[in-house]
């Protein structure tokens, strides 16, 4: 997955139709509408005063398997 000060990420809200966007910088928008996140985040000021406190997304969990199955 990638990192760093210039990327951008959308992601789905699991148990709903909602998505999250979230800024490099730790900020983030919810939305039903993906082009509505995009165009936030292509908006988003390109000075920004330093990062977030919401923290960016992690990797998604890895499903579980059973052992001996």
């Amino acid at each position: 997955m990638l990192d760093g000060d210039t990327v951008y990420r959308i992601v789905w809200v699991p148990g709903t139709d909602r998505l999250r966007g979230w800024c490099w910088c730790g900020e983030s928008r919810e939305s039903e509408d993906p082009v509505e996140l995009w165009a936030w985040l292509l908006a988003h000021p390109d000075e920004h005063p330093g990062r977030g406190t919401a923290p960016a997304p992690g990797p998604a969990p890895r499903p579980h398997r059973l052992v001996g199955v």
